[in-house]
């Protein structure tokens, strides 16, 4: 999907840019996939602020995406590429055969009219859904499981893409687009393919009110803060701070590690960071 630039009739258009949506073939989600999704303000179910700088933006409609590809064995045609406004990669509406209708993640190449189908014996091509023993190594892959039957849970924003790197007994080793190298179990689900919407990340924004639209608040420094906001607020003129970067509540924010899930550790053969 291109991007467009605008003319520069204005600083906040100068600039700025786009996506010329070529791709998207259906305008307005199915009735039958979509449900209310109320907003949050990035605020848990006690009311407080566990996400800062969120808040307003459009309202949405939440389509319901099926990560879980457990419909084996039956072919479904691509009947529409579609725009989500919760996620950065579009979505395909697939019809199954026994008249089902069910939303994926679009993948690069995906087009009206086209055929996915999911089991373990289907050909490998983008859009298609196997479990990672019937997958050759070497293929690019998205919407991986974690734990068999949960659904895909990584590698699902737009332009993504893993490698399947190894097989070894029960487990396979999968390069994510970290570089870390992860294992795992062959009987978890993983699509065919890279996701599609590839230039995504080379929008330019442009003005301070998109960023509104799309619900994100104002960012401000912690050097601009007084002592009483922030570690690094306060002092004389434009100070820099005098300490190294770290939250309002002291933690570190460049380099340090936080993460503690140590029962997963052993599924990780190659760290992501050096």
């Amino acid at each position: 999907m291109p991007v467009k630039q605008y003319k520069p009739i204005s600083p906040a258009r100068r600039g700025m840019s786009g996506l010329t949506f070529e791709e998207i073939t259906k305008r307005g989600a199915e009735r039958t996939l979509r449900q209310t999704l109320p907003g949050t303000g990035g605020r848990n179910n006690y009311g407080r602020t566990t996400v800062r700088f969120r808040g307003g933006g459009h309202k949405r409609l939440y389509r319901l995406i099926d990560f879980k590809r457990d419909k084996w064995d039956v072919e479904a045609k691509v009947a529409s590429i579609e725009y989500d406004p919760n996620r950065s990669a579009n979505i395909a509406l697939i019809h199954y055969k026994d008249g089902e209708k069910r939303y994926i993640l679009a993948p690069m190449g995906l087009k009206v009219g086209d055929t996915v189908s999911a089991g373990e014996e289907v050909d490998i091509k983008a859009g298609n859904a196997l479990p990672l023993r019937a997958i050759p190594v070497g293929t690019n892959i998205h919407n991986i499981e974690l734990k068999k039957g949960k659904g895909g849970q990584i590698v699902r924003t737009a332009g993504g893409v893993a490698q399947l790197a190894a097989k070894e007994t029960n487990y396979a080793h999968i390069k994510l687009p970290s570089g870390e190298v992860r294992l795992v179990h062959i009987d978890c689900m993983a699509t065919v393919g890279q996701v599609g919407n590839i230039d995504h990340g080379n929008i330019n924004l442009g003005k301070a009110g998109r960023s509104r639209w799309l619900g994100r608040r104002p960012h401000n420094r912690g050097v601009s803060m007084n002592p009483v906001d922030h570690p690094l607020g306060g002092g004389e003129g434009k100070s820099s701070g005098g300490r190294h970067p770290c939250s309002p509540w002291g933690q570190p924010a460049k380099g340090y590690r936080t993460r503690r899930n140590k029962q997963t550790s052993k599924f990780i053969v190659k760290k992501r960071y050096a």
